[in-house]
């Protein structure tokens, strides 16, 4: 049979298996001992992957809060050209006015006069039977 000094292969030895279990203490997490352990070893991919998903999760959220910002910015600005456009053609149509026209030119000097006859339809017709 064995001596005393030969090792029994069957059994695990308790404090190998108490050490690779034990609690983390504040020291491990320092000393980075904690980070080398199996079990944390084995789940290293998915804490990658987490991680990852973390930081997409925080670029989309940046992303959509820049587009909401320029979309708001956006609709400002078309409010104010919508009012902008309203008052153009607002004082266009005033300007067009006939009797306004009559004062800009006065204004002005242009030598325009107003007619006191009223136009008259040229027939195109007509003016070639007289030839």
């Amino acid at each position: 049979m064995a001596g005393k000094g030969s090792k029994n292969i069957e059994f695990v030895d308790q404090n190998q298996e108490r050490k690779d279990y034990r609690k983390a203490r504040f020291k491990d997490v320092l000393d980075g001992s904690l980070l080398t352990r199996d079990n944390v070893v084995s789940q290293l991919p998915f804490v990658l992957f987490l991680t990852f998903l973390l930081v997409i999760y925080i670029g989309n959220r940046y992303h959509a809060e820049r587009v909401i910002r320029q979309s708001l910015k956006l609709q400002t600005e078309l409010k104010e050209l919508r009012a902008s456009s309203i008052s153009t053609a607002s004082e266009l149509e005033y300007l067009s006015n006939q009797s306004q026209v009559a004062r800009l030119v006065e204004q002005r000097n242009i030598g325009l006069k107003y007619s006191d006859r009223p136009p008259i339809k040229i027939d195109s017709n007509r003016s070639r039977k007289k030839r």
